[in-house]
This record gives C-alpha cells, structure tokens and sequence, in this order.
C-alpha cells in the first residue's frame, strides 16, 4: 500500500448511510490506510465483530440503529480502538457524556481526514504500546525465574503470554518503524 508508511496498516471503517459521503471519505483515505465502508450501525457493529478494526469514523445521524446507538453498543461490547464521530449533527453538551475519541463536522476534507487517523494511530498505538509492556514484563519475569515446567502449562501464564502476543503484533503493525519494542526487549528482567 503506498502513502504515509505509519499510517498503511491502520484498519479504518467509515460507516455513513449515505452513500455519496461515506465513498468520499474512504476514496480520500484510499492508499493512505486500510479502509474498508459500511452504510448502517447494525453492519458496522458485524464488521468490527467480525474483523480487527482499529478506528471507526461514524456518522451520527443514521436511519435506523444511529451512530449515538453504535458508539454505546461498541463501547458495551469492549471494542478496543478508536471512535471518531464524523458528522453533520452539530455538537451539544450531550456530547460531555459520548464516548467518542474525536468529532469532527461535515464535510470534512482529505488532509483533516487523514490527519485524525495518523493521530488516532498513534494514541491507539501508545496505549497497547503500555498495555503489551505489562503484559510482556510478567512473561518474561515468570520465564527468567521460574522453571519451564511451571509456567508452561499454567492457564494464566498461557492467557498472559498469548495476550502480550496479540499486543507486540498491533502494537508493530500501528508503530512500524519505532524501535521502543526493541528496547524493551534489550532489558534484563531475571536473576532478581
């Protein structure tokens, strides 16, 4: 995929009733990041459930299930990414209690577009970036100081250390050229 590097492997879904407008966006983040487009809340929700989503630009105002009904349905299911609103409803002070990450008015154009999804990126990057380092520091730590036999068929150990896996590989698709993980690894957690 061409385009800015650190933002090619970033999974986007724009989701928009409107056809015209939810084309548009995707046509401007096309070659810049992964995009794919829905046209309704109740797809929306299948696709994020279906497929590693890491930011969502939602339309609020849509037949149906709304985008105000999806925001509160992904954030019940625990959707682990991004949220930015991307709309033509004018902001009020419900707005104190969405859980959106970003909000941006309609029509929005492509440096703008492009822009919130680096950023997004990168505050997306960063906090798995901090979730993998804690994972990742218990497996090494049990791996250093306790025998193979102890931590190997440990339920809690396996679930810990397939969880810092899933991280390391999110956290190197968003953050594809920064070598923090690098560094992390090149500390030595044992012999305490």
């Amino acid at each position: 995929m061409s385009g800015n590097d650190s933002a090619a492997n970033v999974r986007t879904l724009v989701v928009d009733d409107e056809r015209e407008v939810a084309d548009a966006y995707a046509l401007r983040l096309r070659g810049y990041c992964d995009v794919e487009t829905v046209y309704s809340g109740e797809t929306a929700l299948s696709t994020v459930a279906d497929t590693s989503v890491d930011i969502v630009l939602l339309d609020r105002h849509m037949p149906g299930m709304s985008g105000d009904d999806v925001l509160s349905e992904l954030v019940e299911r625990g959707y682990y990414g991004r949220v930015v609103m991307v709309t033509a409803v004018d902001p009020g002070i419900e707005v104190l209690e969405m859980p959106f990450d970003d909000y941006l008015c309609k029509p929005v154009d492509r440096e703008d577009i492009r822009a919130v999804i680096d950023q997004q990126r990168r505050i997306l990057a960063y906090e798995t970036l901090g979730e993998y380092f804690s994972a990742e520091a218990k497996r090494a730590v049990l791996e250093a100081e306790l025998d193979a036999t102890e931590h190997r068929d440990h339920e809690r150990f396996v679930a810990v250390a397939e969880r810092a896996d899933r991280l390391e590989t999110r956290v190197r698709r968003l953050l594809p050229d920064d070598g923090v993980l690098d560094r992390f690894d090149g500390i030595d957690r044992g012999e305490m």
